[in-house]
């Protein structure tokens, strides 16, 4: 899962930065409002976190513009202040939750996840879906995770915008620029090396077999297919 940080301390931008890799998350990193939402709009990541307190353009109106181009991805504020009044600002202007600094690493850890997990859930809900069967993967949206026997695997956002994708279609090929305007986004248009990757990682994790898939197919000169 890629997850977007905006702040301009470096002291702390940095150790986010290290906690949430060594979680196996990949993390990129802006150092005010106005980066962070270029940064969003070239990387489209599955988590934001903001700094409220930042040069140039602070985390308000870097929300309300994020929210402009992305009105699920889940929205983290990262805040010095206390007063209720900024809580219930940042949560009216579509941030899921609050964080008041300092916090500790497992503090933030738990509150990343619980958050997606709530979106999640929130997300299946008005897909009026529960779960669905992909060969003998049983996917899961409210939990991010899909299930192959007792095995469970992890899922970001993103994973579970493809894989709702080709199971919709099932049978169909589903080419690049579609896969570009559902799941990454109408306004974004990733080269086809960088979906290609994100494909190849969600494979390894979901297919039984990579070297031989029965859920992501790859579909030459076209794009992909689940049967």
């Amino acid at each position: 899962m890629k997850i977007l940080i905006a702040e301009d301390d470096e002291h702390t931008r940095e150790a986010l930065r290290e906690v949430l890799s060594m979680e196996g998350y990949e993390v990129v990193t802006a150092s005010d409002g106005l980066q962070a939402v270029d940064f969003f709009r070239a990387t489209r990541p599955d988590f934001v976190c903001l700094d409220v307190m930042m040069p140039g353009q602070n985390g308000y109106e870097a929300c309300k513009q994020i929210r402009r181009i992305d009105d699920e991805v889940p929205i983290l504020f990262l805040t010095a202040k206390a007063e209720e009044i900024d809580a219930v600002l940042g949560l009216e202007l579509g941030a899921d939750d609050y964080m008041t600094k300092p916090f500790g690493v497992k503090e933030i850890i738990a509150r990343i996840r619980a958050i997606t997990r709530r979106t999640a859930a929130r997300s299946a809900k008005k897909e009026g879906e529960d779960q669905f069967m992909m060969d003998d993967l049983r996917v899961v949206p409210s939990e991010l995770r899909a299930y192959r026997g007792t095995a469970d695997i992890q899922l970001s956002p993103r994973d579970l915008k493809v894989l709702r994708l080709l199971h919709e279609k099932r049978g169909k090929v589903v080419d690049r620029n579609q896969l570009a305007d559902e799941v990454w986004g109408i306004d974004y248009f990733p080269e086809s090396r960088a979906l290609d990757q994100h494909i190849s990682q969600l494979r390894k994790r979901v297919e039984k077999d990579p070297a031989s898939p029965r859920i992501i197919r790859t579909v030459h000169g076209a794009g992909y297919r689940f049967e």
